[in-house]
């Protein structure tokens, strides 16, 4: 993990490999940002000039290096782009100044420090760009022979160190939020780690494993079902999915309590550590990225760890569904009926559509503490992905207020969402003349389908939220921001802020 430090030296005089600044996007070309002064003066005040006929516009996303300016002991100077100037009176907007700072960190990959000197107001600045720094130096190499460091990329090291400028070390505010920087970036690529992890690694009890050495490490009570325990409970809807994998299911129960906690939040993540879609097997084209289909459970996890680090005031219980979807002769069938933790029975017209199995029996069990609030984590459907794309996830629930809230908690974070309803008259859908209700209903609104049918597996009276995170889970395409190519830990520092909020008492 690169290190984070905050730092009062002077740009010139720090040794390191590279200085990072930023340049925003004017009306009339490239603008040099805050936190640049020295190194503008250095090049005589013209390094906004310079950059411009290097290239650079100050667009988000942009990277410029140039030699550093005579007299610094860095070697390099390197601009990254803010995007457009804030408006007069304004300061860069968080989410702006954690993309920045990782791009530019994962454009510094083999470095062995550099020094942010990004602009810089307060501590929540500080927070941001050491969050984005820190997951942007993110990368997943341990299955790669690089001849070097196992954990290098592509032959090289992640960024070792970053240094904030401008940092006030003693500063209790600026400490905690580097402290929670730390602490929120580790256990979320703790869960990019899970994601990316192939199935062959991972399954449901090693994942067990995992959650229970890092329980043990933090303090966290943990408790996990087997299939023997799962069967004596009645776990149908577990014992279902993973009926055909030679690897059994498991339920985890992790407990994070604080003695001065008001409130308790339950965090219920789905864990397919492997989705083959089970009888129903999912197309060619469809199985090889289906180890991220536990991504709501390592986000779960990330987040009760995280929040047992940064020592919240809020009690936090995750529960971790996993189970291994695959079709063999002991596979759950089309047709099939399932009967649930909660009693109720489910007949499986497609065992694709597992998710909803796994956390039904979750829920409940959830539910079974009568906590102020449930949230469950999900890469759920992909009529989500069809409705908001690869890089948001959405959000519904069975109160507007909370729906509300988690929206804004998540906005807040940079996490892109959007509230979406539950249409009743879609209920209709998952009738069956079998058994209670159907795995499937109608295929239009798939993804509000999902959620109406968690719904029914929610204590009553329980507030309730669903995040479908089945678009932004797994980034198939390039890097972007501090978002790596694979596993990217959606959902996680949603969950972390909720818990924060709870724990203030700003969520009633």
């Amino acid at each position: 993990m690169t290190a984070l430090t905050l730092s009062t030296a002077a740009a010139p005089g720090l040794r390191a490999d590279a200085i990072v600044i930023g340049v925003a996007k004017g009306a009339k070309g490239p603008v040099v940002a805050p936190g640049a002064e020295a190194v503008d003066k250095a090049y005589d005040g013209r390094l906004a000039g310079v950059l411009e006929t290097l290239g650079a516009s100050g667009a988000e996303g942009e990277v410029t290096k140039l030699p550093a300016p005579s007299g610094f002991k860095a070697p390099l100077v390197l601009a990254v782009g803010l995007g457009p100037v804030p408006e007069k009176d304004t300061a860069y907007d968080s989410e702006a100044l954690r993309k920045a700072a990782g791009i530019a960190a994962r454009a510094l990959t083999g470095s062995k420090k550099a020094a942010f000197a990004l602009p810089l107001t307060d501590a929540a600045d500080a927070g941001a760009i050491g969050e984005g720094a820190l997951l942007g130096a993110y990368s997943f190499d341990a299955y790669k022979d690089n001849g070097k460091d196992p954990k290098a990329k592509n032959g090289k090291a992640p960024l070792a160190e970053v240094a904030l400028l401008g940092g006030k070390p003693r500063d209790k505010a600026y400490k905690a939020a580097v402290e929670r920087a730390v602490a929120v970036s580790e256990e979320l690529n703790r869960a990019r780690d899970l994601v990316n992890t192939p199935p062959n690694d991972l399954n449901p009890e090693s994942f067990a494993a995992i959650a229970q050495a890092a329980a043990k490490e933090h303090g966290i009570k943990v408790q996990v079902l087997d299939v023997k325990a799962l069967e004596k409970g009645g776990y149908g809807g577990i014992l279902g999915v993973g009926a055909g994998s030679a690897a059994g299911p498991r339920l985890v129960k992790l407990s994070y309590t604080s003695s001065k906690a008001k409130k308790h939040l339950a965090f219920v993540g789905k864990g397919i550590t492997y989705d083959s879609g089970g009888i129903s097997l999912k197309p060619a084209g469809h199985n090889e990225t289906m180890k991220c289909d536990m991504s709501g459970a390592a986000a779960v996890f990330a987040a009760v760890v995280a929040a047992a680090r940064l020592g919240l005031e809020v009690n936090v219980t995750g529960w971790l569904a996993l189970a291994e979807n695959m079709p063999s002769g002991s596979a759950t069938r089309p047709g099939d009926v399932l009967r649930m933790y909660s009693g109720k029975t489910v007949e499986v017209l497609n065992t694709d559509a597992e998710g909803r199995l796994v956390l039904a029996d979750a829920l409940w069990a959830a539910s079974q503490e009568n906590p102020d609030a449930i949230v469950d984590v999900a890469t759920l459907t992909g009529a989500m992905v069809l409705a908001l794309g690869n890089r948001t996830f959405g959000i519904m629930g069975n109160d507007d207020a909370f729906r509300t809230a988690l929206y804004e908690a998540a906005e807040e974070v940079g996490e892109p969402a959007w509230p979406m309803p539950m249409p009743e008259h879609l209920r209709k859908g998952m009738d069956s003349p079998t058994a209670d209700i159907a795995n499937m209903g109608e295929r239009m609104g798939g993804g509000l389908v999902a959620g109406l049918f968690l719904r029914e597996f929610v204590g009553e009276g329980i507030t309730w939220a669903h995040l479908d995170i089945a678009g932004p889970a797994f980034n198939e395409g390039g890097p972007f921001g501090y978002t790596p190519k694979g596993g990217t830990g959606s959902g996680v520092r949603t969950l972390v802020r909720l818990a924060e909020l709870t724990a203030a008492g700003d969520l009633g």
